[in-house]
């Protein structure tokens, strides 16, 4: 039997759901997400869903949704829809429209949030109104989950709701569907729709270096300020070795796939530690897509922020920087620690020391479940041309704090794309906007999947 047609109208609400999101500015920080909070809760509460709001603070609270299968309908763990709310910052001046103006150009809804994450709220919400209004009897509780604070960490987001409130996520939910896949990728001729079964890992590092203090008005050849700028230059500098695990093996075996034996039997060649390398700027001429490829490949170490704390017309003693590391499967802080401290240790007249701020581990996520074959099978109708691959992201998400209560964690946001729009570029990105059109195919494959999934 066929699915429903999914009604205009409700698609359009959608739309218009998102502007309202888009319009809350959730900027991170400070966030100040209630008002987007408990917006989403009307839409919940409209559809039929219990509602929970409850936060670290006031200002930044999270929603819990609940739609209930009912004690004797009741066979499997919850499915969670994680979205978040909260945004980075946007520099007006340089977009098109005014990022939180949510405006409609008739094909765009351009905006800060428009891509992350908010349309996948407003698709997840769209999805879910259109399943109650067919009163499905669905075999396990579908939670609907609207967290703040994950683009600065989760710690009033989703690591403080699974470290304090795990009950209002069923405890031990069997799966979560949350960003970052579904999107198409357009390559040679094909199209691709990642869906994340992996993220790396994530080690905040704080590299400090020493010098001797005194007054700036003297030249100083031993100026901490100085041996921190070479050793900042010479981490910039230095690619760090290949560590290929096998999600990032299966990712690009995935695209490799349809374009033949030669593709096929050269795949393989960009896991070795030397050749590879050398041969992806030959695979993957696109240079966006070959940063995100190689960042899948090896550790990274980015310096982001300088720190000292002395006057202007003080040479300090020490300097710092902190470093945003992100960890290859299988990779530790430590390991990081040591690639850095090989490149650091041959800068003469520089002695630098590094401390772990914070660190999590790369996650890994099973294919081989009754969801995933779902997505893929509803996929396979959506777009019988495109080519379903298992992915990875150098980034992560509220799905590494998700795990940690045994879930298995899917990126699956589904979204068409025109060729001419780069998923990734849009992430974080000035004229941050989402297709109207792309947006509801989205809704209508997002709401197949959990038709059939919570039916079976």
């Amino acid at each position: 039997m066929s699915a429903p047609e999914f009604p205009a109208e409700e698609l359009e609400n959608a739309v218009s759901v998102l502007q309202s999101l888009i319009r809350f500015d959730t900027t991170n920080p400070p966030g100040n997400e209630r008002e987007a909070i408990e917006f989403a809760a009307t839409q919940c509460e409209a559809a039929g869903l219990t509602t929970t709001i409850v936060g670290k603070s006031e200002a930044r609270p999270n929603l819990v949704a609940k739609w209930s299968a009912g004690g004797h309908r009741q066979f499997s763990r919850p499915l969670i829809l994680s979205c978040h709310l909260d945004v980075v910052p946007a520099e007006a001046p340089a977009w098109t429209h005014p990022p939180f103006s949510a405006h409609n150009d008739g094909t765009y809804i351009w905006g800060r949030g428009a891509i992350d994450m908010k349309g996948f709220a407003a698709m997840g919400l769209a999805a879910i109104t259109r399943l109650r209004k067919e009163n499905l009897p669905i075999n396990r509780d579908l939670i609907f989950v609207a967290v703040c604070d994950e683009e600065a960490g989760t710690h009033h987001g989703s690591q403080w709701l699974v470290e304090n409130h795990h009950e209002l996520l069923g405890t031990n939910p069997e799966y979560v569907i949350n960003e970052v896949g579904g999107f198409t990728v357009h390559q040679k001729g094909r199209r691709f729709y990642p869906v994340q079964v992996a993220e790396k890992g994530v080690a905040w590092i704080r590299l400090t270096v020493s010098g001797t203090s005194g007054h700036s008005s003297l030249p100083s050849e031993d100026n901490a300020v100085v041996h921190l700028s070479k050793a900042i230059t010479a981490i910039g500098s230095t690619p760090l070795p290949w560590h290929p695990g096998k999600e990032v093996k299966r990712f690009i075996a995935g695209f490799a796939e349809p374009e033949g034996p030669l593709a096929r039997a050269l795949c393989p060649l960009l896991s070795h530690p030397v050749i590879g390398p050398k041969l992806l700027p030959l695979a993957v001429a696109n240079p966006s897509r070959r940063r995100s490829i190689e960042a899948l490949l090896r550790n990274t170490a980015n310096p982001t922020s300088l720190i000292t704390h002395h006057p202007i017309n003080v040479i300090p003693a020490v300097a710092s920087v902190d470093i945003d590391g992100r960890l290859a499967p299988g990779q530790s802080g430590d390991d990081l620690i040591r690639e850095l401290e090989t490149i650091t240790d041959r800068i003469p007249g520089v002695t630098a020391s590094y401390e772990i701020l914070e660190e999590s581990p790369s996650v890994s996520f099973d294919t081989d479940t009754d969801l995933f074959r779902n997505i893929e099978e509803v996929m396979a109708d959506a777009d019988p041309e495109g080519h379903l691959v298992p992915s990875m992201i150098p980034g992560f998400t509220d799905s590494r704090n998700y795990a940690k209560l045994g879930a298995n964690c899917y990126g699956f946001y589904p979204l068409q794309l025109p060729e001419e729009i780069d998923f990734a570029s849009l992430f974080h990105g000035v004229d941050e906007r989402i297709p109207i059109e792309g947006l509801h195919w989205g809704i209508k494959t997002l709401t197949r999947v959990l038709r059939r999934f919570l039916t079976d």
